[in-house]
């Protein structure tokens, strides 16, 4: 597998406290990678490091095969767009004018602006002055912005925060075209541990400066998985069936919890039950939440 983003034992210390603590971050090229973690707990600082608005204090940056120093910094920032906190912008300016400013500043070919308006789906607003802007539509012009250039990679830090329903779904969709239809590797930062569950192929969480877990997301899932749900037309019989062949079972909301995720003892339940003549009403699978994995990991509550 090909990493764009790799670091090594990446540290940040602040008075002798470290905010990053030790971070070996592995991001696949072509992935939706969620950073995640409760608010404090390191994201924006490693994000910045990988982006040379902060200095680290131990470790290695690689990003798309390179070491990241001063020599080549500017270089490999060419191809890597961002939105960290909330966007700049000119607010008596419009959208499009705000957006020919950054195209002056990396040196863009004007053409650049009218590609990623298209993105964002801003054609129709692009004349507008931004003052007069939603605030999700200033975050699309953030990334608007940030797509200028064309970058291989995209790092966007809380990029949902603040927005209202439809604002977070427009956000989530545009986020989840970009590896599939532009090729841009996305790293975004979040807090909202649901939000990144409906975007991301690749999970790193971070606690307190530490990673403490980092794969793909069905990696994750997998992790989580707890047992089957069952419901029956028989509760009573089924349970008490269930129980006297050995298999672990419990009551829960009105349904039988059969306490495996084993795809063999899953066959062998249902086979006691079929040649019992229980009907089988619903069976599905019960996961924990992002939230409860969290829980698990850390062994404390993620503060939202």
């Amino acid at each position: 597998m090909k990493y764009v983003i790799l670091t090594d034992s990446l540290t940040k210390l602040y008075r002798k406290k470290p905010a990053v603590d030790h971070l070996d971050l592995k991001v696949p090229e072509g992935s939706i990678y969620g950073f995640l973690g409760p608010n404090g707990a390191g994201k924006s600082t490693t994000m910045k490091m990988l982006l040379g608005l902060v200095h680290p204090s131990d470790g290695f940056i690689q990003i798309l095969g390179k070491e990241v120093n001063e020599k080549n910094r500017l270089a490999i920032l060419k191809d890597t767009g961002s939105l960290i906190e909330s966007p700049a912008y000119y607010g008596h300016l419009s959208g499009r004018e705000n957006l020919q400013i950054i195209c002056t500043l990396k040196q863009a070919p004007e053409q650049e602006i009218d590609r990623v308006l298209r993105i964002v789906r801003m054609e129709n607003q692009q004349n507008k002055k931004v003052r007069q802007y939603s605030l999700g539509m200033k975050q699309r012009l953030g990334l608007a912005a940030s797509l200028i250039g064309n970058p291989k990679i995209l790092l966007l830090d809380e990029p949902t925060n603040g927005l209202d329903p439809s604002g977070i779904q427009e956000m989530r969709e545009l986020i989840c075209t970009l590896p599939k239809e532009y090729g841009i590797t996305v790293l975004i930062s979040s807090h909202l541990l649901s939000e990144i569950d409906q975007m991301a192929t690749h999970v790193g969480i971070i606690d307190r400066g530490q990673l403490i877990f980092q794969d793909s997301l069905s990696a994750l899932h997998e992790h989580s998985r707890l047992g089957l749900l069952l419901k029956t037309d028989n509760d009573t019989v089924a349970f008490e069936l269930l129980q006297h062949s050995g298999f672990s079972v419990m009551r829960k909301n009105g349904r039988i919890f059969l306490k495996t995720s084993d795809d063999d003892a899953t066959i062998r339940a249902i086979r006691t039950l079929v040649l019992a003549n229980v009907g089988i009403l619903r069976l599905f699978e019960q996961q924990m939440s992002l939230e409860e994995i969290f829980l698990h990991l850390t062994g404390r509550q993620v503060s939202l």
